[in-house]
């Protein structure tokens, strides 16, 4: 399972209307990163960010220790609301 297929199925299993949840790869200027952008609807910000960030926190954890896994690279997780 690729990163991008990965965060997506972490987030929609956190919201309540998955219809919306965009999650996308970006190319970035350095060579040892990935950029994934994540978009959710306003009413389900809190749930993916969490109490002092605690859930985004984690879902990058996760993602970062399944990059070092197959690709070795730095991931870097932005989230959004539409």
């Amino acid at each position: 399972m690729d990163l991008v297929s990965l965060t997506e199925k972490i987030v929609k299993s956190l919201v309540l209307d998955e219809e919306s949840v965009s999650v996308k790869e970006f190319p970035t200027e350095e060579e040892n990163v990935i950029l994934i952008q994540v978009m959710v609807s306003e009413d389900d910000m809190g749930r993916v960010i969490g109490k002092a960030g605690k859930t985004a926190n984690a879902i990058r954890t996760l993602i970062q220790a399944s990059s070092s896994l197959k690709e070795n690279k730095y991931v870097k997780i932005d989230i959004d609301k539409f």
